[in-house]
């Protein structure tokens, strides 16, 4: 069973549905148990760990992977970019930044260049800079975003594609959210929240455990995670993680975060433990759909049989009158 659109062409795989690249979560492991699934598996090459990415793409075995990359944060390692190409990636996924220094390079080495958007105007220069597809990424996602949703920004961007295949991103977490990523004009989706609460994925099991208990309700979208860690990102970005104690106690005081003394060691210091009632778990408002850890490869095969039912029988749950 499988779901041909333009991005299965683009990218020469059987099933529409990349795995977000989520830093130090989407692994060598992870990427490549769902590129053979037939999705493409994308390792997050995330702040730029030169050792974590070589160890990882020599992970992927022969699994024919992409990376992704955050724009802003390569400018400062761009020789990271020349150690994903020699791997020969399938593609090259840039988020948050400009994307106009690396594009002749992709292009000459032979991947695909995947840009992630958060509004239609980032989506316009991607297309003018040269993008093979476009990312159009909703606030509900986990992670870093903006504020724009899914559901309006997809169409809008896919209306302005021209002929550019279009990537659904944020909120999406099941075959429903395929099914309806297709019909908004979407070539196919991105999921992240859905892949960390897999087995493969390189999240720690209590993290995976929070996701799966957690309900979308119980996310928020905030900088305070950001100033915690030492690495505030520039704005419009926030990010979106679960809530937990941490958040409970110093939401609306982040200037006082900012200017508290050990804060960033203490924090470091939680995450190094794996204290969650401390430490931020990323996950979007697709939680509510995420009920247990599979395989990921199990999750690709359960996500294009039910988009598939969907759209097979979607003629025979309306009545349309003319």
């Amino acid at each position: 069973m499988t779901i041909t659109t333009r991005l299965t062409g683009l990218l020469g795989i059987r099933h529409p549905i990349l795995l977000a690249p989520m830093d130090l979560v989407s692994d060598g492991a992870l990427a490549a148990a769902v590129s053979k699934a037939g999705g493409l598996g994308i390792i997050g090459g995330g702040y730029g760990d030169e050792d974590w990415l070589k160890r990882e793409l020599d992970a992927t075995g022969d699994a024919r992977i992409g990376v992704g990359f955050i724009t802003w944060s390569m400018a400062r390692k761009p020789r990271l970019l020349d150690l994903a190409l020699d791997r020969k990636p399938a593609a090259i996924m840039l988020s948050f930044g400009d994307v106009r220094p690396y594009v002749d390079k992709i292009k000459r080495a032979g991947a695909k260049l995947l840009c992630q958007i958060q509004t239609l105007a980032q989506a316009r220069e991607s297309l003018d800079h040269g993008a093979d597809a476009i990312i159009a990424q909703g606030a509900e996602g986990g992670g870093h975003g903006i504020s724009r949703g899914t559901f309006p920004l997809v169409p809008a961007v896919a209306d302005i594609a021209k002929g550019i295949p279009v990537v659904a991103a944020g909120g999406v977490a099941d075959g429903r959210g395929l099914a309806a990523a297709l019909m908004l004009g979407a070539d196919g989706v991105l999921m992240g929240t859905r892949f960390y609460a897999s087995i493969e994925a390189a999240g720690a099991a209590e993290a995976k455990k929070r996701i799966v208990a957690a309900s979308g309700d119980n996310t928020i979208r905030s900088i305070l995670f950001d100033i915690a860690r030492g690495n505030v990102w520039p704005a419009p970005y926030t990010g979106r993680l679960l809530q937990n104690n941490f958040a409970d106690r110093w939401r609306g005081r982040e200037a006082e975060l900012l200017q508290t003394r050990g804060a960033v060691e203490r924090y470091a210091q939680a995450r190094a433990a794996q204290d969650f009632d401390t430490a931020g778990v990323i996950a979007g408002e697709a939680a509510d759909l995420v009920s247990d850890i599979p395989p990921a490869g199990e999750i690709v095969e359960r996500t294009v049989r039910e988009a598939s039912r969907l759209i097979g029988t979607a003629s025979n749950r309306y009545s349309v009158e003319v």
